[in-house]
């Protein structure tokens, strides 16, 4: 029988749910209106109150989420409020409720339009013409796969996945993740910031050298980066500008080169790519490179934490995931069709061109680029800065210029997000807090030092050859982003009944050894091209330790995908559950009781989730006693509250984490 509180005391039900039944239990745990004391009269903190859980039913059994105060979120960054979301009954689908979830998806689709996606795609146009836009098709639906696992682990956690990783794994593969995710970052900061210069030079006919160019994107960063001190909604809005301005940008240049719709549909639809030789395969691989970013997981997983959902409330859970799934097959859609018109553009005009040829289109038009092309026979090799320089040669100045603003946009849009990401992982890594502006100083300065110094000692054509580099750089960073999100998403005591299924384990982990294969073929081949001995052998040394951390990650991974004889008797519990016992006193602590304090503890795994508390001003908490063997518990609840200082006596909702876990129901009598 259900034991009810007294009527004065502060109340919400949680249901919870059985693995094996489905059946409903309700307990009954505090009001969300009761805060975490400040102060600890035994002065012992720990990192409970930061320690939030990885499960659901950590993190909002006994703090259920609402709308009111005190519901915010311990590890904020630029979520200064969170959007409401309307309520509307009996409505399977509401444009109203499509209108709140909409936001964090086209800050992600970023990610997909940034000055290394435009080179991708124009060097794919130039080399392939029409024949890989399947590669780009394909490539944008398993991106979009992957951005769904990301958005279900920040909607059904409350927290982000650099947040699940500094709960889950141990120390030092912690730490060396967070370097491989930094360096993600940086590298594609670094992309941004040459696509921003590069444009900026466009635009000012080279008046604004490449090194001035570089300096203008550090300052305006700065300023764009406070638009969301004027509110979330502005913010999000001013991101949805800048890709429009990146469609109408691109889009010109479609309708103006006029692309064959047979040919392009045909590429798209028919997956085929007949005389291809070396140049395209890399290519091919180029794209998948470039669309799927690691540093994108981490940054979505965040954002869609801007959105009031009550994570107690497993239908609302539901439809955060439906919405914020519909939002972002918007959001890929339009960046695909963005990134469709670059490869057409020059998939129609520039496809099989000759130096030749475009040397004599550009005398005749004028163009003081001329010499950026050599007089003979090879076949045209473009990038950013060149493929600008050959619209205005082909279709006029007005092409160059408005070439040169959506590559801008696409800078400038990217490296804000990037920026985010930054914080993001900084921030869930190492439980840190720093202010967006030291936050910004720091990535910028490792991203811009470099970069300026190619600026000002080299010309456009080293710039843009960092480039190849730096998408090397992010494929060799992406197993970092994809293992993970596949390991957590998967594993029940992380996702409680929104884990993935079989089908999606299966198809999830052969989608990452797909492409975390592809993309170290792209990393081989370059390897190849350094034609360097001492090189060689670095890569060599480098390469053992990189294999020897991803097969870790996979080691992991592959236990979380139900391979437990891989599990050697110790790796769940040591790293997937190593917070457990630090959320239980959390849970205490958050339930109202002014004193607590852990009396003694047991090393067992399992033993080791169950302290002895000593609680004091512990009101209207209904506990339960019980006795542990095994994974089995024998429970029986307590008709009042806290009874003395038992050495087993636990608040309900401290002890509804272990409960979850275990697969375990307390009898209700």
């Amino acid at each position: 029988m259900k034991k009810q509180l007294k009527e004065d005391a502060p109340q919400c039900e949680l249901k919870s749910f059985s693995k094996n039944s489905g059946t409903q239990v309700s307990t009954m745990v505090l009001g969300p209106e009761q805060k975490i004391p400040d102060e600890d009269a035994s002065g012992d903190h720990g990192d409970s109150a930061s320690l939030g859980a990885i499960n659901p039913a950590y993190s909002n059994s006994s703090i259920p989420q609402s709308p009111g105060a005190g519901s915010e979120d311990p590890f904020t960054t630029y979520f200064d409020e969170k959007i409401a979301i309307p309520e509307e009954e009996y409505s399977c689908f509401s444009f109203r409720k499509l209108w709140a979830f909409t936001g964090p998806g086209f800050l992600m689709s970023i990610a997909y339009l940034d000055p290394g996606n435009i080179e991708s795609d124009l060097q794919s146009g130039a080399v392939a013409g029409f024949k890989l836009l399947w590669v780009l098709l394909l490539a944008t639906i398993v991106g979009l796969l992957l951005q769904r696992l990301a958005a279900r682990l920040g909607v059904v956690t409350g927290l982000h996945l650099a947040e699940v990783c500094h709960r889950q794994y141990p120390r030092v593969p912690r730490i060396i993740l967070w370097l491989m995710v930094e360096l993600a970052i940086i590298g594609s900061d670094m992309q941004e910031v040459i696509g921003s210069a590069i444009a900026i030079n466009l635009l000012s006919v080279g008046r604004i050298p490449l090194w001035g160019g570089v300096l203008i994107t550090i300052a305006d960063t700065f300023v764009f980066l406070f638009l969301d001190k004027y509110g979330l909604r502005k913010l999000e809005a001013f991101f949805g500008f800048l890709i429009t301005i990146m469609a109408l940008t691109f889009g010109y240049e479609y309708v103006t080169v006029k692309p064959s719709q047979t040919q392009v549909l045909k590429g798209m639809f028919l997956p085929s790519c007949s005389g291809c030789r070396t140049p395209q395969i890399e290519q091919a691989v180029g794209i998948v490179g470039a669309v799927i970013m690691p540093h994108n997981m981490y940054l979505h997983s965040a954002l869609v934490k801007s959105r009031q959902v009550d994570r107690a409330n497993k239908q609302e859970v539901r439809e955060a995931n439906k919405y914020f799934f519909i939002e972002s097959c918007i959001a890929l859609f339009v960046s695909f069709i963005i990134n469709v018109f670059v490869v057409s553009v020059f998939a129609e005009a520039f496809f099989g061109k000759t130096n030749e040829q475009v040397v004599a289109a550009c005398t005749n038009s004028s163009s003081p680029h001329t010499h950026l092309f050599p007089d003979d026979n090879s076949t045209l090799a473009v990038d950013i800065y060149k493929g600008g320089v050959v619209l205005g040669c082909y279709f006029g100045p007005a092409a160059l210029y408005i070439w040169a603003v959506g590559i801008l946009a696409a800078g400038q849009s990217s490296t804000m997000t990037g920026t985010y990401s930054g914080q993001f992982v900084m921030e869930g890594f190492l439980n840190l807090k720093w202010s967006r502006f030291a936050r910004v100083i720091l990535t910028r300065s490792i991203a811009i030092i470099p970069t300026l110094l190619v600026a000002v000692f080299q010309d456009v054509e080293h710039l843009t050859g960092m480039n190849d580099f730096l998408n090397v750089l992010q494929s060799l960073q992406l197993p970092f982003a994809l293992i993970p999100i596949l390991t957590f998403t998967s594993l029940r005591p992380v996702m409680s009944e929104f884990a993935n299924g079989l089908g999606w384990r299966i198809a999830g982990g052969i989608l990452v050894l797909i492409i975390c294969s592809i993309n170290m073929y792209f990393v081989v081949v370059y390897v190849q091209d350094l034609g360097h001995v001492v090189l060689y052998v670095v890569a060599a040394v480098v390469s053992v330790a990189y294999l020897s951390f991803v097969f870790y990650l996979g080691w992991q991974c592959l236990i979380a995908l139900g391979m437990s004889f891989l599990d050697c008797g110790h790796t769940n519990h040591h790293v997937f559950l190593k917070h457990a016992q630090d959320d239980l006193q959390g849970n205490l602590r958050s339930s109202g009781c002014k004193r607590w304090k852990a009396r003694s503890l047991s090393a067992s795994p399992l033993v080791s989730l169950v302290a002895k508390f000593s609680l004091q001003g512990c009101t209207g908490l209904p506990l339960f006693s019980h006795s542990l063997r095994g994974k089995n518990f024998e429970t029986r609840w307590w008709s009042s509250g806290v009874r003395g200082n038992g050495s087993l006596q636990h608040g309900a909702a401290a002890l509804q984490p272990l409960l979850t876990f275990l697969h375990v129901e307390p009898d209700t009598m």
